[in-house]
């Protein structure tokens, strides 16, 4: 399995390049890989459609391409630099099965917040609390409206149902990939490319996914 390491002052992220949010984080390099392994399994029950996943036979076996440079957001725990190969523009069939597996990221964190419905959440951090059921969705619901942003394209209008924010996240991957969005902001920030976007929203509806699945279980 291909994975790229996203290197921080505090925090590194392992992330598998082919499967759309498999992504861990922990303090080194040696532990966000082992972490990575370990949550092959549970990525492959989560996401529909991955069961042809390759089981690596440990951590040792994850080949790594390339170490980026991570940021403050990166030492935060979200991922944030941007490999090479992101940039690039995707094929018809490429874009398609991003799609799918993004689709299956939204689906396993619905799937999620159904089974948590009813149940008392365990407290999470260091600190204890953490985000009930509800505000947890809403974070999850506003992150990717913001992601619309982050492509070039605000939602419309904002605050709007999760189906649509989805619609209008898929319409700008889709244009941000065809070259109809532009590369730089207003501003002169740089825009998310569209395998990026994909990649950056599906880590984070499965990493609250598994959230929700071990503070209810």
């Amino acid at each position: 399995m291909k994975v790229y390491l996203e290197i921080g002052e505090k925090k590194v992220f392992a992330v598998a390049i082919d499967w759309l949010g498999l992504a861990r984080v922990a303090k080194t390099e040696e532990d966000a890989l082992a972490a990575l392994f370990a949550y092959v399994p549970r990525y492959k029950e989560s996401v529909e459609g991955a069961a042809e996943l390759d089981v690596p036979g440990g951590a040792a076996d994850l080949e790594i391409v390339d170490r980026l440079a991570g940021n403050k957001t990166t030492d935060f725990g979200a991922p944030a630099a941007i490999i090479a190969s992101d940039r690039a523009r995707l094929s018809d069939a490429e874009l398609d099965t991003a799609l799918l597996q993004l689709r299956a990221a939204w689906d396993a964190f619905a799937a999620s917040a159904a089974k948590a419905r009813g149940k008392e959440l365990e407290p999470s951090g260091p600190r204890g609390g953490g985000r009930d059921l509800d505000r947890m969705m809403e974070h999850v619901r506003e992150a990717d409206e913001g992601y619309s942003g982050a492509l070039g394209m605000a939602s419309k209008p904002a605050g709007a149902p999760w189906e649509k924010v989805h619609e209008n996240f898929i319409t700008a991957v889709r244009a941000r990939n065809a070259g109809e969005l532009p590369d730089v902001g207003p501003r002169g920030g740089d825009r998310w490319p569209a395998l990026f976007a994909m990649r950056r929203s599906a880590w984070h509806s499965l990493d609250h996914a598994w959230e929700l699945e071990d503070r209810s279980s």
